[in-house]
């Protein structure tokens, strides 16, 4: 009997959408809250189920710590005797990850928590402390798969990403500021963002629940203690190292497990390559092209013996979906394509003179040319570009240079760059691949006049 009070208070409190421990419970079903001797409702049980699986890690490596420039003069070496050998640094970073294969060892977290490692330590729930080796990591998409040998292991089932609404509770646990495990309560903010320079292949999950550092590479889950994410990361006023204000991202699940079954099996993402260059339907381009269609990718232009060329593709289609897929912008379409592998068929439907049709095309493997920041000018020291066209990165059909990564506190972030800008002209004059880059910089006599696009903005920086 009392058992059924309790129940019908709860139900009142529910429809009076009071805030319990400061979440809003109104409109949950009973089910998805558990009661405990009757208490008042709790996500302790399915936490308990869910816990486990999700793990700390600690890694230890080594970078080289450049010099001052009076230490690289010869004479001021020689004259104190300083030795030739380089300098090197020991760092630590703490993270998070999540047992996915509880049999085979399999955890998953970011790349950026194993990055640089030489040595990773994962501690369990139960204070279990195992050594950990690296399955592969793709930068990219910031994830990461490393394996450990041992028993006992709980792992988490997954959910579809694909079905996640705004509104929908979520809880993060992880290891913030190097506290332990944490849970964190809120909702699913939004979904699908992009254009944040975080990462080359964004379509995040924004969620209030609080992520802090430390938090990275650890759980997403619904109420029903399914994975629905990967946290990733935030946005702070004091940046990297700034605590949490209600603006956490997550790498959807179904992302990093495409992600994640090719590192496993190839030990990295082998992507596929369509060929088409391309830039969002705006409502302006919809009225030019005499369609009532408001969202998909515009091909402006198909690469020569390109996938997209030989099954027939033409510069003015749009694409508005893949193999049953809605795509609402070019976002949509680069992250398809760029987690599909290298002989892949794919079932693309177009609009072409407003009618919709359907092409079948076979993707082949991308291919990525790179070149060190230090080969161009030693103002990018600590920067790798590569041609956009080859990492499928077009800014509205434009080749460019395209900052794929970037080491921190190094001269390139010095001058201003940052991990996924797209350099459009260098002093003024356009830049399509690296020899008019390198030919731009020699022009240069009153500094480094850059015009780039970050996310949704274009800018000039100026290096002196």
């Amino acid at each position: 009997m009392q058992e059924w009070k309790n129940r019908l208070v709860f139900i009142a409190l529910v429809l009076l959408g009071v805030s319990i421990g400061g979440s809003v419970f109104a409109g949950l079903s009973l089910s998805a809250l558990s009661q405990i001797d009757g208490e008042a409702p709790s996500l302790a049980p399915m936490l308990d189920n869910v816990t486990p699986a999700v793990v700390n890690i600690s890694t230890r490596g080594r970078v080289t710590v450049q010099d001052s420039p009076l230490l690289r003069d010869p004479f001021f070496r020689r004259f104190f005797d300083v030795p030739r050998r380089s300098r090197e640094r020991v760092t630590q970073s703490l993270g998070s990850g999540v047992v996915v294969d509880a049999k085979r060892g399999f955890i998953l977290t970011n790349s950026h928590v194993i990055d640089k490692a030489d040595e990773i330590t994962v501690t369990l729930r139960d204070k279990r402390k195992l050594n950990a080796k690296l399955i592969g990591a793709d930068r990219d998409t910031d994830v990461a798969v490393i394996q450990v040998d041992a028993k006992n292991l709980s792992q988490l089932e997954f959910a579809d990403s694909n079905k996640l609404r705004v509104g929908d509770f979520a809880i993060a646990i992880g290891n913030p500021f190097g506290l332990g495990q944490t849970v964190t309560s809120g909702i699913i903010s939004a979904l699908g963002r992009s254009g944040l320079g975080i990462e080359g292949y964004e379509d995040f999950i924004q969620t209030d629940a609080s992520i802090n550092p430390g938090n990275s590479g650890g759980a997403l889950v619904n109420l029903r203690g399914q994975l629905v994410g990967i946290n990733t990361a935030i946005i702070s006023p004091g940046g990297a190292n700034g605590g949490n204000v209600g603006i956490g991202f997550a790498i959807p699940i179904n992302m990093a497990e495409e992600v994640m079954l090719q590192l496993i099996e190839f030990g990295e993402v082998k992507r596929g390559r369509l060929g088409v260059y391309v830039q969002d339907l705006t409502p302006e381009l919809a009225t030019a092209f005499g369609m009532a269609q408001r969202e998909g990718a515009v091909i402006s232009q198909i690469a020569e013996d390109s996938p997209a060329q030989k099954a027939g593709l033409k510069p003015g289609d749009i694409i508005i979906g893949i193999n049953g897929k809605q795509v609402s912008n070019s976002s949509d379409l680069r992250n398809y394509i760029g987690l599909l592998r290298a002989g892949q068929n794919i079932s693309m439907q177009i609009v072409r003179n407003s009618k919709k049709k359907t092409v079948i095309a076979v993707v082949t493997a991308q291919e990525e040319i790179k070149m060190e920041g230090e080969k161009i000018s030693k103002l990018f020291t600590g920067a790798v570009f590569a041609l956009a066209e080859d990492v499928g990165n077009m800014i509205d059909g434009s080749s460019g240079i395209y900052v794929h990564s970037l080491e921190r506190g190094s001269a390139a972030e010095a001058a201003g760059l940052k991990k996924n800008d797209f350099i459009m002209s260098v002093n003024r004059i356009k830049v399509r691949n690296f020899h008019e880059f390198k030919k731009a910089l020699v022009r240069s006599r009153k500094g480094t006049l850059i015009n780039l696009i970050r996310g949704d903005t274009a800018l000039f920086i100026l290096i002196q």
